[in-house]
């Protein structure tokens, strides 16, 4: 969008676009986001805008866009600017167990690209306004089918999983089947929920737990900072145990979806040469080294 001269704005909840190349971003894990600075910066000729939501609630995320949503749309009216509007986590925003998405959004919404995982988890009335659906990954069919469920229409017939380098591609107002399509690699790595693995809330379900041999200890890592900080503190036969176990390179991997991380942490786990200290300084390492620590925080 920015190279063929497009501008945007970008909503984000989980703080996944602040490094974002071509871009300015509000809000970060600590403050909210100023709403009239990111008018002021979308009123700019060439304004990019990121809007950072990480910060509240997830409670509180739909009612903000909801007064914001209304400015922009308006904007958009008068200068015809931002050019696209992109919703990440759609489903943050535009819950489907919200009942007045009608009100919220304006009866014409133009360029706008909703990211979601599971469509079910979205407003049908946001759902119905998708005219092209880009489906990736094994369930990518899956997740058509739950489309069209979901706003009461019929399935395209056709359409096995795409391969590795292929996402779906599907227009329901052309009467033609999905298409398999090879997309360009992104110039600028991105990798999501980076901040939210290093410094957000994960649940009570994907937290990691330092227990120890006995479970004499219940310490919640609920992101990656505070991993590192308890890691520190704890007593080295509760490191240790852990170590053996291999459960640092499980979390890293199914947890933080990192697999490089956990990789890293694997060959750490099966090196019997190593201390207690010396472990936790690889893996120490190894964390800060993929993922950025917020600026008051030292580790």
């Amino acid at each position: 969008m920015a190279e063929g001269g497009f501008e945007f704005c970008i909503f984000d909840p989980e703080g996944d676009y602040t490094e974002l190349e071509n871009a300015v971003s509000i809000g970060n894990s600590r403050d909210q986001p100023n709403v009239d600075e990111g008018l002021k910066l979308l009123r700019k000729a060439e304004g990019n805008l990121v809007v950072n939501t990480q910060s509240l609630a997830v409670s509180d995320r739909p009612e903000f866009f909801a007064k914001l949503l209304p400015k922009i749309a308006e904007l958009r009216g008068s200068t015809g600017r931002p050019h696209w509007l992109l919703i990440d986590e759609a489903h943050h925003l535009l819950p489907a167990s919200r009942e007045n998405i009608a009100q919220v959004l304006p009866e014409e919404l133009p360029s706008v690209i909703f990211i979601m995982v599971h469509p079910d988890a979205v407003a049908v009335e946001a759902l119905k306004r998708v005219q092209v659906v880009v489906a990736l990954g094994p369930k990518a069919r899956e997740v058509i089918a739950q489309f069209c469920t979901s706003i009461e229409i019929e399935q395209p017939s056709d359409g096995q999983p795409p391969e590795d380098d292929e996402v779906l591609v599907w227009d329901r107002n052309s009467g033609d089947s999905i298409m398999f399509v090879k997309p360009e690699r992104p110039r600028q790595v991105h990798k999501r929920h980076t901040r939210k693995y290093a410094e957000g809330e994960l649940g009570a379900d994907h937290s990691f737990y330092f227990r120890g041999p006995n479970s004499e200890l219940n310490l919640r890592a609920q992101n990656l900072i505070l991993f590192t900080q308890i890691a520190e503190g704890v007593d080295d036969r509760t490191w240790e145990h852990h170590l053996k176990a291999a459960d640092y390179s499980k979390w890293f991997r199914d947890i933080i979806k990192d697999q490089e991380l956990a990789e890293v942490a694997a060959a750490v786990e099966k090196n019997d040469s190593l201390n207690a200290a010396e472990s936790r300084k690889q893996i120490k390492e190894a964390i800060t080294r993929r993922y950025t620590a917020p600026s008051k925080t030292e580790i």
